[in-house]
């Protein structure tokens, strides 16, 4: 954690999207919240089809399917999670397939891609300018906002105007801090 900030109080619900964390950081009160809306994340099947077709790319029943599954997702995939859950409906359709058609919408500005501690690069359909919180049990992923962070400045290194903010939250999500799960984890961990 950078010096200067100070956590006030803390309580984050990956699965819930119930974000509460106050943070006071430079002396500007940063407030997170869920980012529940997306006002812009990834058009429809339908409209995606006429995306590619004016870019005069192929339309396949595959791309179709992955059309599909990216649409209202919240769960930052990987292209292989994605391939997983495409081969289950479709079995034969290639992770080249998926890896073409994740780069093409990302090239397109459809999907943006985020990289988490050196992990799988993974595909984010919200395309509002929003930030991550990341279970360091179980590796979920949520979209929230920070009210206030332009408000922001830091004071190193000298002359540097930075063009761009992210901040990636790592803590324990409700599912995995629930005393169930973490009897469920014992019991698994024991089996191991």
């Amino acid at each position: 954690m950078a010096t200067g900030w100070k956590f006030v109080t803390s309580h984050l619900c990956i699965c819930c999207f119930e974000t509460q964390i106050s943070v006071i950081a430079y002396s500007h009160d940063l407030q997170i919240r869920p980012s529940a809306i997306h006002n812009r994340e990834v058009r429809s099947p339908e409209q995606l089809v006429e995306r590619f077709r004016s870019e005069g790319l192929k339309i396949t029943p595959q791309r179709q399917l992955l059309f599909s599954l990216l649409h209202e997702n919240a769960e930052h995939p990987t292209a292989e999670a994605l391939f997983t859950t495409a081969s289950s409906q479709m079995p034969g359709i290639s992770l080249r397939t998926v890896y073409q058609t994740l780069t093409d919408l990302t090239e397109m500005g459809e999907l943006s891609q985020v990289t988490f501690d050196g992990g799988a690069v993974r595909f984010d359909p919200n395309l509002n300018d929003h930030h991550h919180a990341v279970c360091n049990e179980c590796g979920a992923i949520a979209d929230v906002s920070i009210d206030h962070l332009d408000a922001m400045s830091i004071s190193e290194p000298n002359n540097f105007s930075p063009s761009s903010t992210s901040v990636v939250f790592h803590g324990t999500c409700a599912r995995c801090a629930t005393p169930t799960s973490n009897i469920d984890k014992s019991a698994n961990n024991q089996t191991k």
